[in-house]
């Protein structure tokens, strides 16, 4: 593989581009072209971007809405009783008036301004019952963006796709909360008018048809112009959000490389960078207020003109048999119904509606979240008698387009209860074969199968367990540490455990498996055997050491191997001690690229690299069966693991090689 000519250099691609450096003569009529012609694409780019962010939106939101068509139905059940409210309010006035205190009844109107406040009562239970309905239809959608958030981030982990952490976060933490209280208050708010303003309708055509005439034309021009103004402002918002998240990534990037950027005389183009990134957030925020101006209009539109055109169209109405008790119920529809409903349903969605369609649009690049809970990937039908657990043909990886292949067109067979070694010096691509080897990184060439089928990430958890040389303890009882990969293991089993691999000194200092653990207090040899116990508790068909008992001493390295060794799955050590290697059936020589596969005594014949590192790792495994660590001793200083003490000689562990 060529290493050069993958990219152009500096220098190319400063010629690929002079107009960066080198002054050129402007001409006026090409540059106002050039804008005219930037700022159409710029408008159709953001108009189709506008309509391919609610359509994404909307094709998230019908299924989730769907699912949740009950819980919908009882809110709305709750809700009519905030119709029957507001019907009963103007009614009632109008009846009061009409029937009672003009017609010279007084307990008669008394008794309809009762009927109006009685209509209120309702309502704390009707909020009690609305409440208890929109946690049905709001925390499921929290709980469905942090779970697309964390899929995401793992499968950008995985992809290699780039520093995901900020973005991942900031959606698990902060647009998460937005989503869901900005969805709470839409949803109180719509349900809110939907109601009221059916109740207010209703309202009017009981007490007389023709007002609908004058209070429904403003409704509807003041609807449609306040409707045409949220997609552009989900589109203002969403420029203004990537505009300042692009401003706050340049500034976190220019923090760390300031003294990059003094050595290199960048300071000018760095400057201009960073006024070009803030004229675009002022550009972005001055296109938002404009469009905001719009909404004040549309929302005077709906509110102040419709008590307004019924004042002045009151003297045509009553000559055409309106009465005032009419007159007086329809205003108080219009000011104490209708145009606070209106009002607040406009706020809501020109303030949280623009944001929450910006925010959901965000989650929809992610891939969707899993199912509730899924169990691992189990094949229903036991691979062919023979498989092999795991396989590389021709596979090929390196670090980069243009760097030297760690591994190159390697082919490789792991068969079913094998144990095979995996040996070489630092830096010699041990650590990448492993994690190829547990689908961790993706091969830049060639196939990886895992008993008979292409890597998927739905197997890893059935297929195979990867632990590195650094063990993962986490707070928490003993038992809960090694029952992570396994929780159903049942405690003979543990105990069978702990007895096959050693734990038995650890369990004993902690107390019982119940005992928290603090992983501060462990020291690295007691890490490394919780993590062992982990995995042998879980007896995957693929087991990979990568290195995992680097810090125990050679007698617990070798019970813990052969106690491996008798489990039926597969195992793969990469091997730091001749001993472990010659315990294996097979030992596989790395040297970048260039491998060599045998039995111990093949390659102590064939192959040279093997007996350089056989002769290096002789005086380590000459100790003395006395002088072994136990595994929990405190390490001395320097990395000498269980120095025979009052001796010269003892049993010295280097500290282990970095992975590559």
């Amino acid at each position: 593989m060529k290493a050069d000519g993958a990219h152009p250099g500096r220098d190319e691609q400063h010629e690929a581009h002079p107009g960066r450096d080198e002054p050129q003569e402007a001409d006026p009529g090409r540059d106002g072209q050039d804008r005219a012609h930037s700022r159409r694409d710029a408008q159709l780019e953001a108009h189709s971007r506008r309509g391919t962010s609610l359509r994404r939106v909307g094709r998230e939101a019908r299924p989730f809405l769907r699912a949740r068509t009950g819980v919908v139905l009882r809110l709305a059940g709750w809700s009519l009783l905030e119709f029957a409210q507001t019907f009963l309010g103007g009614f009632g006035v109008a009846r009061a008036l009409d029937d009672g205190f003009l017609a010279g009844r007084p307990p008669t109107g008394l008794l309809w301004l009762a009927v109006a406040a009685v209509a209120v009562l309702p309502s704390v239970p009707a909020a009690r019952g609305v409440f208890g309905r929109l946690a049905d239809l709001v925390e499921p959608l929290r709980d469905g963006l942090v779970r697309r958030a964390v899929s995401g981030a793992l499968s950008g982990a995985l992809d290699r796709s780039g520093d995901v952490s900020t973005r991942s976060l900031s959606q698990v933490t902060h647009q998460s909360e937005i989503a869901r209280d900005g969805w709470a208050g839409l949803v109180l708010t719509l349900r809110s008018f939907v109601f009221t303003a059916a109740g207010a309708v209703t309202g009017l055509l009981a007490l007389s048809p023709a007002l609908l005439l004058i209070v429904l034309p403003p409704l509807v021009l003041g609807s449609a112009l306040f409707l045409s103004t949220l997609p552009p402002m989900a589109a203002r918002q969403r420029d203004y959000l990537a505009a300042d998240e692009a401003y706050a990534a340049h500034a976190g990037r220019l923090a760390a490389s300031v003294r990059d950027i003094a050595a290199a005389g960048a300071a000018g183009r760095t400057v201009a960078e960073s006024r070009a990134l803030a004229e675009a957030q002022l550009a972005a925020s001055r296109s938002l207020a404009r469009w905001s101006g719009v909404r004040v209009l549309a929302l005077a539109v709906c509110g102040r003109f419709p008590p307004l055109l019924l004042l002045l169209g009151a003297p045509w109405l009553l000559r055409n048999g309106l009465t005032p008790g009419a007159l007086v119920g329809a205003l108080t529809y219009l000011t104490q119904a209708l145009a606070p409903a209106v009002q607040a349903l406009m706020t809501m969605l020109g303030t949280v509606g623009g944001r929450l369609i910006v925010v959901l649009d965000r989650f929809t690049d992610a891939p969707p979240p899993p199912a509730e809970d899924p169990p691992p990937s189990r094949d229903t039908a036991p691979p062919p008698r023979g498989t092999p657990v795991a396989e590389l043909h021709e596979v090929s990886f390196a670090y980069g387009p243009g760097a030297h292949p760690v591994l190159d067109r390697l082919s490789l067979t792991v068969g079913a209860g094998e144990h095979l070694a995996v040996v070489g010096p630092s830096g010699s691509g041990k650590s990448t074969l492993a994690a190829v080897l547990a689908g961790t990184e993706r091969p830049t060439g060639g196939a990886v199968r895992w008993r008979g089928r292409p890597v998927r990430p739905a197997d890893a958890t059935s297929v195979r367990v990867l632990l590195p040389q650094h063990a993962y303890v986490f707070s928490g009882s003993l038992r809960d540490n090694l029952r992570y990969l396994r929780p159903d293991a049942r405690d003979r089993e543990i105990a069978a455990m702990a007895d096959a691999l050693g734990l038995d000194a650890l369990l004993s200092r902690l107390g019982s498996l119940d005992a928290a653990v603090e992983p501060d207090r462990l020291s690295q040899g007691e890490r490394q055997l919780v993590a062992l116990g982990r995995a042998y508790l879980a007896a995957p068909p693929l087991l990979i050491l990568d290195e995992a008992t680097s810090r125990l001493d050679p007698a617990a390295e070798t019970r813990a191997e052969l106690a491996f060794g008798a489990l039926p799955g597969a195992l793969v050590v990469v091997a730091h001690r001749l001993s472990s290697a010659r315990r294996a059936g097979r030992i596989l020589v790395m040297d970048g690229p260039r491998t060599q596969c045998g039995t111990p005594d093949e390659l102590q014949r064939s192959c040279a690299l093997y007996r350089d590192l056989a002769g290096l790792w002789e005086p380590e495994d000459a100790g003395e069966p006395g002088e072994q660590h136990v595994a929990g001793e405190p390490e001395e200083p320097g990395g000498t693991v269980g120095i025979g003490r009052g001796k010269e000689r003892g049993i010295r562990s280097t500290p282990p090689p970095s992975p590559v």
